[in-house]
């Protein structure tokens, strides 16, 4: 294991897997004609928005998506020009910035609209948008009544380029799902106003999931984010391969009699003699609490049980009479390789998605570290 010294855990971010599964997601938008927008909002999902976004336009991405402006300056500081888009950020943001670094707006409404124009006319440049229409997640995005008056006022402003419509699915990782045929048929609605407007803009629906199962909604473009870090938004198998591994150390051992309990609560009694190691993870390392009595980890190649409750700055593990040496690895979650946890399993325990377990390991004490970078 090589964390730093210092440090109680580390998230390591396999660049090669990303590049794998990016490639695999562009390969298939490709085979519809459309490019590949890469995902890399929340600091790439918890992986780092920098390396992964380097090493998804290596892959084949040609577009990188953010979720707020703020995100898509730090990836042109960082000296990526690739095209970029940014969706979402409070009332009152100047996007005075984004005219002058060249990044696409997403806008959903007149104000927004306004305010992109007045910051275009101020930088003596024009706002590259693209307008988002509601299509039924009930979300961000234009609700369809007011739609022809967006387009008409972005058609009409000369401050302004419309670059694309867009829209975001709300079931596409339900295959079949009846809502998804619906959504298309208002996007297809929606791009006729555009196009009676005399504008003939690119358009992007599909998610990782839609990009998986239906290349009839590809278009020009494709959004990808949680396939890309691996794991995998629809029911199918996929050659997919999580990007991130969750590792700590075993810091002690101890051994401990029969009818003797562990951590807070005493939730936890042994039914025989057994060796308990310490590891420097808890609630406040992106270990949820909720998984108390239902965690295993990865040590000394055999999985083995979590006891008692988990806590904020440690875990305890049950090695039975296995002895760890101090310093042995520990694997949390990651590919799943030879039937160690993954983040996956952590969500379905817990009753929630994979999305919040790596986008939660961005924490002050767990180092973040890189394999396969170029």
């Amino acid at each position: 294991m090589s964390p730093d010294p210092f440090s109680r855990a580390e998230v390591r971010v396999d660049l090669d897997h990303l590049r794998h599964n990016l490639a695999l997601l562009a390969g298939r938008a490709a085979a519809s004609g459309a490019a590949t927008m890469a995902v890399v909002k929340a600091d790439a999902y918890g992986h780092g928005a920098v390396p992964v976004a380097r090493a998804a336009l290596e892959a084949g991405a040609t577009w990188l998506g953010t979720c707020s402006l703020a995100e898509a300056l730090t990836l042109r500081a960082a000296g990526i020009q690739a095209s970029m888009l940014a969706w979402l950020d409070p009332a009152d943001t100047d996007f005075t910035p984004a005219i002058e670094a060249g990044v696409d707006l997403g806008l959903s409404n007149a104000g927004e609209l306004e305010r992109a124009a007045d910051a275009a006319r101020r930088a003596g440049g024009r706002a590259r948008v693209h307008l988002k229409i509601d299509t039924g997640l009930s979300r961000n995005g234009c609700p369809p009544h007011d739609w022809p008056a967006l387009v008409k006022a972005a058609a009409d402003d000369s401050a302004v380029e419309v670059v694309a419509i867009w829209s975001h699915l709300a079931c596409a990782d339900e295959p079949g799902h009846p809502s998804i045929d619906m959504q298309a048929s208002r996007f297809e609605q929606a791009y006729e106003v555009t196009r009676e407007a005399g504008l003939e803009p690119m358009r992007h629906l599909a998610n990782s999931a839609a990009t998986l199962t239906r290349p009839d909604l590809h278009f020009d473009l494709v959004r990808v984010g949680i396939a890309m870090y691996g794991l995998n938004p629809v029911p199918q198998p996929e050659d997919l391969r999580p990007v991130m591994t969750f590792r700590s150390s075993v810091v002690s051992t101890k051994r401990i009699a029969a009818g003797e309990s562990v951590s807070y609560g005493l939730t936890w009694t042994a039914d025989t003699d057994t060796t308990l190691a310490l590891v420097p993870v808890g609630y406040a390392d992106g270990v949820p609490r909720t998984l108390s009595g239902r965690l295993d980890v990865w040590l000394d190649g055999k999985r083995r049980p979590v006891v008692g409750r988990v806590c904020m700055d440690q875990i305890v593990v049950d090695c039975g009479d296995h002895q760890p040496e101090p310093g042995a690895e520990v694997v949390l979650f990651g590919t799943g390789e030879a039937g160690a946890p993954t983040a996956r399993e952590w969500a379905d325990k817990i009753g929630t998605i994979d999305y919040e377990i790596v986008t939660g390991m961005y924490r002050p004490r767990v180092v973040r570290s890189y394999a396969g970078q170029r």
